[in-house]
């Protein structure tokens, strides 16, 4: 049998979800509260299968793989496995422009 992934959220991927869930906690914090278990409930769920999710379409067509997603609509969880660790890189909205924050994240990173 396999052994379970460690699910490791980035400071980049916990500070997104605070800021989504203050946003929303704003109008209707029961719903926040809701959100965020929903998020953390799916991410949580990548120890035993990680590789469910689809790859990011955004940074395959750039030539940089190796980097998966999962929906929790309208949120993506950007994720990447790395030995038995799923570390969760960021939670964005899909409704902006996602090539253009990975891209500018990734460029960070790399500098």
């Amino acid at each position: 049998m396999k052994k379970p992934y460690s699910v490791l959220w980035t400071d980049v991927a916990e500070n997104d979800l605070i800021g989504i869930i203050d946003y929303i906690a704003e109008e209707d914090p029961g719903a926040a509260l809701k959100i965020m278990d929903k998020i953390r409930r799916r991410t949580n769920s990548l120890f035993n299968l990680p590789e469910r999710g689809r790859i990011v379409r955004e940074l395959s067509e750039q030539g940089i793989s190796g980097y998966h997603e999962l929906i929790v609509s309208p949120w993506r969880i950007i994720y990447k496995i790395e030995d038995n660790k799923v570390l969760v890189l960021s939670v964005l909205d899909s409704r902006r422009n996602v090539e253009d924050i990975l891209l500018r994240r990734l460029i960070q990173i790399r500098c």
